[in-house]
């Protein structure tokens, strides 16, 4: 009840909506917790039926690779879907604190997930437009993803090398159109010209970039 008021109390002084400003109090919470990696293993358990036993996702991207991303992501995409700020029927109902845990088991399965090793043979795309592809990603990504596509831990930005192509192709076609309502604002402006083939070129390059 306290949490609820606090928070509530919050979007009044700051004009910020609920759902913020749960995130808000959720993500800072997991963040300055202490991570316990064997109960992250355990959590993960949750996790296996979509991601996979080494957390690899699946080859045609339905599903993401979340291994070895960075702790930080982890922790903020699963407090955005709990806060409703990023829309996946598929997690609900597993990252839901009901099932999940609170704050505390966030922070432990996010620091599991950043122990494990990516998959050495990711989906890749057809291979016929690299050098697009990676013209694309230094004017557009690497800046905030990095030349090695490693990410930006302290900034959120995800670890993106060696991710299925299918999922990136998704989600930059997500970003742009809006589907994706968690994306960051910069991201969206800097692809909003781009079309099909450029996403195309772009993912197939980035998913061959060796972690």
């Amino acid at each position: 009840m306290l949490k609820i008021l606090t928070i509530s109390f919050l979007c009044v002084l700051t004009s910020i909506t609920y759902a913020e400003a749960e995130l808000d109090s959720e993500l800072m919470q997991a963040m300055a917790a202490n991570p316990n990696i064997e109960n992250g293993k355990k959590v993960f358990q949750l996790c296996l039926g979509c991601h996979g036993l080494k957390a690899w996702g699946t080859d045609d991207g339905i599903y993401p690779q979340i291994a070895g991303q960075h702790r930080s992501v982890i922790i903020k995409q699963l407090a955005d879907i709990r806060a409703g700020n990023r829309d996946n029927p598929t997690m609900i109902p597993i990252a839901k604190e009901s099932v999940m845990g609170g704050p505390q088991a966030i922070a432990d399965v996010s620091a599991y997930l950043q122990t494990l090793k990516m998959t050495p043979n990711p989906e890749f795309g057809k291979g016929n437009n690299l050098s697009r592809g990676e013209k694309l990603y230094y004017r557009k990504c690497a800046q905030c993803h990095g030349v090695d596509g490693s990410g930006d831990a302290k900034k959120f930005y995800p670890r993106i090398s060696g991710q299925h192509y299918n999922y990136l192709l998704r989600q930059l076609q997500w970003i742009k159109n809006g589907k994706r309502r968690n994306a960051n604002k910069t991201m969206q402006s800097k692809i909003k010209r781009l079309k099909g083939s450029d996403f195309e070129a772009l993912a197939d390059y980035i998913s061959r970039i060796k972690p």
